[in-house]
């Protein structure tokens, strides 16, 4: 029953979080001039990791290493075949050239460097996560830089700027009401899943990741209620760059990773690099430079797949 409450609790404060965390994007997109694409793989991206990077530090620390990096491959797997599917279902999603130049490439490169270096050794070094966070760091800086509009966006009404404190104070309800929600959501979820003795690599790209991808989920779901499909589509492409150079360059920082349960070598990371890899066919295929509803079904049927093996 406890668990139950937690998991409901959770859910509204994601909820909430994530429309004080919008309003606050937006706000600023309009205070600064920036694109709000990059609003949402900057700003919004990284309030939406927060639980991520909470979880993957204190996994790590207190030696639950498969957690901390099941956690992140299991939320980027969920961030594109549930959330973006889930996203692209309520509405399609029109994108434009820089999408496929620079922001999907980030994105596979980040996936391509974190499976360089756990593959082989199946360790996660202080050294390579310092070169994670330093790649973070360098494709802020062109974002902030050069990043064009990335996604058609329809102008909605209620576009306002905001005075400073109400901006500060959104954005920080939003995070901690994320991070609160995430936190109770979790501990409700993985209370229920160890009733049934699940493995540890399991609950943690299942379970958590899944616990950990309801920010972006909620966040996502009221950006394209409200019209803002830039912030939306820039936020989840966002979070799984922070996730892969932030919160793993960052956790493994602090300590080293390693990988316990095998499955995550030989099952996960493959469909991670797989699901990331088809976003960019989808948004080709069958309309140019278009996520639809049937791009949407297609990310889901791929992640159903993906539980039901991790899981059988």
């Amino acid at each position: 029953m406890q668990n139950l409450l937690f998991i409901v609790l959770g859910l509204i404060l994601l909820i909430a979080g994530g429309n004080w965390l919008l309003k606050s994007a937006v706000a600023l997109s309009l205070r600064l001039n920036i694109p709000k694409i990059v609003i949402g793989m900057t700003v919004v991206s990284f309030a939406t990791s927060a639980p991520e990077l909470i979880v993957s530090i204190k996994a790590a620390l207190d030696g639950f290493p498969d957690l901390a990096l099941g956690n992140v491959v299991g939320s980027n797997i969920a961030n594109l075949g549930l959330v973006l599917a889930i996203t692209v279902l309520m509405g399609s999603i029109d994108v434009r050239r820089t999408f496929y130049t620079t922001d999907w490439p980030v994105m596979m490169a980040a996936s391509l460097l974190f499976f360089g270096f756990i593959f082989f050794d199946g360790e996660l070094q202080q050294y390579e996560g310092i070169i994670m966070v330093v790649a973070l760091f360098l494709f802020l800086v062109y974002l902030l830089r050069f990043q064009k509009q990335a996604v058609e966006d329809e102008a909605p009404e209620d576009d306002m700027p905001l005075p400073l404190y109400k901006l500060v104070l959104f954005l920080g309800l939003g995070g901690t009401a994320l991070w609160g929600g995430s936190e109770l959501l979790i501990s409700g979820a993985v209370g229920l899943a160890t009733l049934y003795g699940v493995s540890e690599r399991i609950i943690a790209v299942t379970v958590v990741s899944i616990g950990t991808s309801i920010p972006e989920l909620a966040a996502s779901v009221i950006a394209v209620i409200k019209k803002e499909k830039a912030i939306s589509l820039g936020n989840l492409l966002g979070s799984n760059i922070f996730n892969l150079l932030a919160v793993l360059g960052i956790t493994s920082i602090i300590t080293p990773i390693k990988v316990v349960d095998e499955g995550l070598l030989s099952n996960d990371i493959f469909w991670m690099l797989g699901i990331s890899f088809l976003v960019l066919p989808l948004v080709f295929i069958p309309k140019g430079l278009r996520l639809g509803w049937r791009d949407g079904l297609i990310l889901l049927a791929c992640y159903i797949t993906f539980v039901y093996i991790t899981v059988s």
